[in-house]
């Protein structure tokens, strides 16, 4: 375990040894079983999750009992309810296990000493959050902008994977789109 932490921190910046058993140390190790929840509506996110080995997803329930997929996080990415965590206000996400997972957790006292102590992992940090906000804004760009197609087709450009792994109700719900639309752009895809 933790490969996948130090590769994703290795992409970034440099980590002394000395730095690296220092972070390793901060982090929690949790091994979840696919349908169980890391975080459900109501309840305060106290850790960050980075996703060591499998994959999860974030959504909300509207009135109607329809969930809406925010996100989902494979193996080398991380994922938490940001606002939750950084304000300590009960988030109405639910992050649910999607495969089998092996997890890093780590809360916020730790992640504040790490980000104090260690100032190139504060830098990968700050590239992270820049990373995940600009993908953000693309997310929301695509929702407002394209058509299924489109979205379609630059899902499958850039994350092929959802396809082998993600089922496609959930796929359609990503998307913004019912399961029957899912079901006519993907055979009609000429991509």
């Amino acid at each position: 375990m933790y490969e996948q932490l130090r590769s994703s921190i290795n992409e970034i910046v440099s980590l002394t040894d000395e730095e690296w058993e220092m972070c390793k140390n901060n982090f929690r190790p949790k091994r979840m079983l696919k349908r169980q929840f890391l975080l459900q509506e109501g309840d305060v996110c106290r850790e960050l999750a980075f996703v060591e080995k499998g994959s999860l997803y974030s959504y909300t329930v509207d009135s109607s009992g329809n969930k809406h997929v925010i996100r989902f996080a494979f193996t080398g990415w991380w994922l938490a309810n940001l606002h939750s965590f950084f304000t300590a206000k009960p988030t109405r996400l639910n992050i649910e296990i999607l495969e089998d997972s092996e997890l890093l957790m780590l809360d916020r006292e730790n992640h504040e000493k790490l980000l104090k102590e260690i100032p190139s992992y504060e830098r990968y940090h700050r590239v992270i959050l820049q990373n995940a906000y600009a993908a953000l804004q693309q997310r929301v760009e695509n929702a407002l902008g394209l058509t299924a197609e489109e979205k379609y087709a630059r899902l499958i450009k850039q994350n092929p994977e959802f396809m082998n792994r993600v089922p496609l109700n959930l796929v359609a719900s990503y998307l913004g789109m019912s399961p029957e639309t899912l079901s006519w752009v993907r055979g009609n895809f000429s991509g």
